[in-house]
């Protein structure tokens, strides 16, 4: 393709139409010449046969003519003449940019047309069709897994840093997190959701005392009086140990145990200050300033997005991976689901053309604005010889069409000549 004062040209495309255009040129030249031929043939022979040949072929050189200056005009002035109301297109471009603006913008950027249309055309049928034919589901769900993996790759970190600096870590310090964390406390607490939580404490907890043995009695020893003997510290020391174990095997097995009562019971008081005691509440607003204005919150931030980003990627980039395979199943699982449930297609076609109304009415007169913007580009001359490349050779059937109904007019006047007086 090459471009040419803001025209895209297919040079095949092209050069095929100007073949086209110079050969329907000499067709209606030639009618005409024809025309001309056989008026001078028969100049001077106004009686019989002969005089409605010459009627009919005077009348064609004049509708011939006509029809050659009325398309001509079109493009250029004919003869080069500047004759006024010639050459229009050349001359109107930025007028006929705008009639065709308008016309595109009032009768195919109309609401109801362009609703008519998508519903008509069933895109969500269509792509349930697709997805379901010649094996399109793998392909799609590989393209997008490639095209995602490759926009994964193409991010760079200094850029996601920028991000998390300038736009994440400010605005979560303007955002009052207070009342956001008690509620979800509170929901977290009367759902027991922590109770796992809580178990996994409990275990740790256990297992260090198991692990630690030694450190917890010597800990335990260095706090005994120094007037105690030596032996009696050893043995209160193991006997703490055995009941801090047996102790939080209780709260462990024990789903109502005191402890557990306890903290739920703290915990339900925290989320009820975070959410309406004022000290609280600026108690834990001081905290998450002093934790997000903390240095090692942009470099954990900066771990976890390549953590995310290097496993994400590694899925995308497993052909024969589960997320793949998981995207395939459920691709074609849904275009299943949609040629089956007519009502949901009918819901989403809906959604569809509201989606495209919506973005017609926002963006329709920036897009007819288009037509005029680039007609206004093109150089006059330049317009006038694409155009007549474009339709030109099937004007020159006017030519033809002139030439022939102008003889046929001819031979009509000639006879009405005969027959009134």
């Amino acid at each position: 393709m090459s471009g040419t004062l803001g025209f895209v040209v297919d040079p095949v495309l092209d050069a095929q139409r100007r073949r086209d255009l110079r050969q329907m040129r000499l067709v209606a030249t030639g009618l005409l010449v024809l025309a001309a031929v056989v008026y001078v043939l028969t100049r001077g022979h106004d009686d019989g046969l002969l005089g409605f040949v010459n009627a009919g072929a005077e009348a064609s050189m004049v509708g011939a003519c006509a029809d050659w200056f009325a398309v001509t005009a079109l493009f250029r002035h004919p003869l080069g003449l500047p004759i006024p109301h010639t050459a229009l297109i050349p001359r109107k471009k930025e007028m006929i940019g705008r009639s065709l603006e308008e016309f595109v913008g009032e009768n195919f950027l109309h609401e109801e047309i362009i609703r008519e249309r998508v519903l008509d055309a069933e895109p969500t049928r269509r792509a349930a069709e697709w997805v379901l034919t010649d094996q399109h589901a793998e392909r799609l769900v590989n393209e997008v897994a490639t095209v995602s993996a490759h926009a994964l790759h193409r991010i760079p970190d200094s850029d996601v840093q920028t991000v998390i600096e300038q736009a994440v870590l400010p605005r979560l310090m303007q955002e009052p997190i207070s009342s956001l964390a008690g509620g979800l406390l509170e929901q977290v607490v009367r759902d027991d959701s922590h109770a796992g939580l809580v178990d996994l404490a409990l275990d740790e907890s256990s297992a260090w005392l198991v692990t630690n043995e030694g450190l917890f009695e010597s800990l335990i020893v260095q706090r005994a009086p120094s007037w105690m003997p030596d032996a009696l510290n050893d043995l209160v020391a193991r006997r703490v140990h055995t009941e801090a174990l047996k102790w939080l095997a209780d709260i462990r097995r024990d789903p109502r145990h005191d402890v557990r009562v306890a903290l739920d019971k703290l915990l339900t008081d925290l989320a009820d200050n975070l959410q309406h005691d004022p000290v609280t509440q600026e108690r834990a607003e001081r905290l998450k300033e002093r934790w997000l204005a903390h240095p090692q919150v942009s470099v954990t931030a900066m771990s976890l997005w390549r953590s995310f980003r290097g496993v994400a990627i590694a899925a995308l980039e497993d052909v024969d991976g589960p997320v793949r395979a998981r995207g395939i199943e459920e691709v074609s699982r849904l275009g299943r689901r949609l040629l089956d449930d007519r009502e949901l297609r009918d819901r989403i076609d809906a959604r569809v053309s509201d989606a495209v109304v919506y973005a017609v009415q926002r963006y329709g007169t920036e897009l007819t604005r288009v037509i005029s913007h680039t007609v206004d580009r093109w150089d006059g001359r330049e317009t006038a010889e694409r155009v007549e490349l474009q339709v030109g050779r099937d004007l020159q059937f006017i030519r033809i069409n002139g030439t022939l109904v102008g003889g046929l007019i001819g031979v009509l006047i000639h006879a009405l000549s005969l027959v009134i007086p």
